[in-house]
């Protein structure tokens, strides 16, 4: 089988990979579950390669991407619920049923606001044709946080819920009261590490997250950029430890805490003498 930039090649190479003793143990061993979280990895690459402006690895990482619907939708046919082409035209049917005024009568003839507005009523016919086919779901949905989406990363979704409560005023005016909220739940955190529960000290951390999250919102700060800001900050400066441990002959196994936490401000104050 030769690579081409058809999109048959593809589907027919996770066919091969998915038939029964003579396709890969490891393809053929998988479920929805278990590929779920590679699904969620490979949009995060792809994230993580915008952000870097590289595109030779971008496009790497839309392929590793489109590859994950491939296999999902591999599993979906095998099982009779749906193939990749129900995927393409559920797709396509639901971009011109939402664009009008760029597929419809009315095309180029909407103003942002009648597009804006027709965008929204167009969701909520949708919603309410999916209450019709799942009525059971559709039971869960009457409350306004009900259109945040649950599969979301969590960080996101913290952000969304709180996003949408404070639409009905459920919510702080002042960043302040926000960072006296974070300083209480760290209490709580306190309390939980004295009475030894470990419950208590998981369910305590999840509201300083919260919380936390709450201040960058009020903050005008993304989180999730702020947290890879930091995590590449992390990534600097633990580098320097172990360049200038190398460069002295010694290693991460041979330092102690107190040298590798002295190398650590040392990086801090290179960084800041260079900015």
């Amino acid at each position: 089988m030769r690579p081409s930039k058809e999109i048959g090649t593809l589907l027919d190479i996770m066919a091969t990979l998915r038939t029964p003793g003579s396709g890969c143990p490891w393809d053929i061993g998988q479920t929805f579950a278990t590929i779920a979280p590679y699904t969620i990895e490979e949009a995060y690459e792809v994230a993580d390669a915008i952000a870097r402006n590289d595109l030779d690895d971008l496009r790497e990482e839309l392929g590793d991407l489109l590859l994950q619907v491939v296999f999902h939708a591999r599993m979906a046919e095998e099982q009779g619920s749906f193939e990749f082409g129900d995927i393409v035209e559920a797709i396509s049917a639901k971009m011109i049923r939402r664009h009008p005024h760029v597929f419809g009568e009315r095309a180029g003839k909407l103003t942002a606001e009648e597009v804006k507005t027709a965008w929204h009523r167009i969701k909520a016919e949708e919603k309410i044709e999916r209450a019709k086919h799942n009525p059971t779901a559709a039971n869960g949905d009457s409350s306004l946080l009900s259109s945040v989406k649950h599969g979301q990363p969590a960080l996101a979704r913290a952000l969304a819920l709180q996003a949408k409560a404070s639409t009905v005023g459920f919510d702080w005016n002042d960043p302040r009261a926000v960072l006296a909220k974070i300083r209480e739940e760290a209490d709580e955190i306190e309390a939980a590490l004295d009475q030894h529960d470990q419950t208590q000290l998981a369910s305590e951390v999840g509201d300083l997250l919260f919380a936390v999250v709450n201040l960058a919102r009020h903050s005008a700060a993304d989180p999730e950029l702020a947290l890879r800001q930091t995590n590449a900050k992390f990534e600097r400066r633990f580098a320097y430890i172990e360049r200038t441990l190398v460069a002295r002959g010694s290693s991460l196994a041979e330092s102690s805490l107190e040298e590798m936490d002295s190398l650590w401000n040392e990086a801090k104050r290179h960084e800041h003498a260079a900015s």
